[in-house]
């Protein structure tokens, strides 16, 4: 490829977002075939079919969350990934665990390895908040309180010994206004029958 051409698809390629999909590329007009030989070039990686990020992006541990968020838009970080990411548990999951309404398209995604939940439409939105996952890109997260409710609710599923732990740690560095907080989520999720004996248990 001539100078003149890798200049072009550098330039088209830094006036991308840090991590970018392939509809976002064709915007800037880079084909498939540039996107192609921008990656053997080492300009950019791959993090997931469809998702790239540029080489010159800063440095980030959570490009798999990132590949995750782009390849499905709609849903929010939860479970065992949001738990991590409010360092209320010291395990790193070992897939990307994301929520979509229930109803909606279930994204299939094999690699970073996701495991997707449905949750209720009425209380989707319910403690979303935004991470910032590289410098500059955010991605949408339940929040320490909807995590850990989360966590009670789905303990079975879990195990019961992280979910009480992620609570115990949650409750050990809040105040009264995050235990209000923390039950007030419960009393939304129909869960407050379980987490408030939890709680008064750990506060005992």
């Amino acid at each position: 490829m001539s100078a003149a051409e890798n200049s072009r698809l550098e330039h088209r390629l830094a006036g991308l977002a840090p991590t970018f999909t392939t509809a976002q590329a064709r915007q800037a007009r880079l084909s498939p075939r540039d996107l192609a030989y921008l990656v053997a070039e080492g300009e950019m990686d791959e993090l997931s079919r469809g998702v790239y990020r540029r080489a010159d992006a800063p440095e980030t541990a959570h490009a798999d969350l990132l590949a995750v968020c782009a390849r499905a838009p709609g849903g929010v970080v939860c479970g065992e990934s949001a738990l991590a990411l409010h360092e209320l548990i010291d395990d790193i999951p070992a897939a990307v665990h994301i929520a979509v309404p229930r109803g909606t398209r279930r994204p299939t995604i094999s690699y970073p390895q996701t495991v997707v939940a449905q949750y209720a439409p009425a209380t989707f939105a319910l403690g979303v908040e935004r991470f910032e996952a590289a410098p500059g890109e955010t991605i949408p997260v339940y929040d320490a309180a909807r995590s850990v409710v989360d966590a009670m609710r789905h303990r079975s599923r879990i195990g019961e010994t992280l979910a009480l732990s992620a609570l115990g740690r949650y409750l050990r560095r809040s105040g009264p206004g995050e235990i209000g907080e923390l039950q007030d989520v419960a009393r939304e999720l129909g869960a407050l029958s379980i987490v408030r004996p939890a709680v008064e248990a750990v506060l005992a």
